[in-house]
């Protein structure tokens, strides 16, 4: 296991100690140990950290599936995103109601900076009676993230298309990006072109490559 992954499952390690100790939540794992602490932050509606908007910065652009190719002004112009069937430009988009936030982006890597984002919450076109799950993928399906109620409807989660005072650039996920300042970057998906919402637990990239579905830090 690396470097990275063993800072990852931390959190995870130090559940299962505690497992053991409480004979109330029978026999589970340290993953499922990890869901049911993240689901009822996010259902308590605890908000991350804010900071002062003066001291963002430009965080690494590393985590390049799904968009490895350069998104032209073409491409831009012509992006929409496809929920559930329905299709809303980035227009559509900012005309919703608005949120300008500074939150910490925290890497599995071991690294984080403070960012400034602009965009709308998720919860804005999640419909009425929001099924559990929440599916994000990119345009070409190559990356995707699935992601629970509580987390999807949670109030500092943004579909963002500003960062720092300036519209995405393409390596960063133009033309809109997923930040949700609760859970690791890997939730934050790039480039998000399609958002299915789900009453069954929809596949997640990292999760299939052994890493914790919920991903909450």
């Amino acid at each position: 296991m690396n470097n990275s992954k063993r800072a990852f499952l931390k959190f995870g390690v130090a559940s299962a100690a505690v497992l053991a100790g409480i004979n109330a939540l029978g026999n589970v794992s340290p993953h499922e140990f990890n869901e049911r602490i993240t689901r009822r932050v996010f259902g308590e509606k605890g908000l991350a950290r804010t900071f002062s908007r003066n001291e963002a910065k430009e965080p690494r652009a590393n985590g390049q599936v799904g968009i490895e190719e350069e998104l032209t002004a073409e491409d831009a112009a012509a992006w929409k995103l496809d929920v559930d069937g329905k299709l809303f430009t980035l227009a559509d988009l900012k005309a919703l109601p608005a949120v300008n936030m500074t939150t910490e982006l925290m890497c599995v890597e071991g690294w984080s900076e403070i960012v400034n984002w602009t965009g709308t919450p998720l919860s804005n076109i999640a419909p009425k009676n929001t099924p559990e799950f929440v599916h994000l993928m990119t345009a070409d399906e190559l990356y995707y993230v699935g992601i629970d109620r509580e987390s999807a409807l949670h109030p500092q989660t943004l579909l963002a298309w500003d960062m720092n005072g300036s519209a995405l650039t393409s390596e960063h996920g133009a033309p809109l990006r997923l930040v949700i300042p609760l859970k690791y970057g890997i939730k934050n998906i790039k480039r998000i072109g399609k958002i299915n919402f789900s009453s069954s637990r929809p596949a997640d990239y990292w999760h299939e490559r052994g890493y914790d579905y919920y991903s909450g830090l």
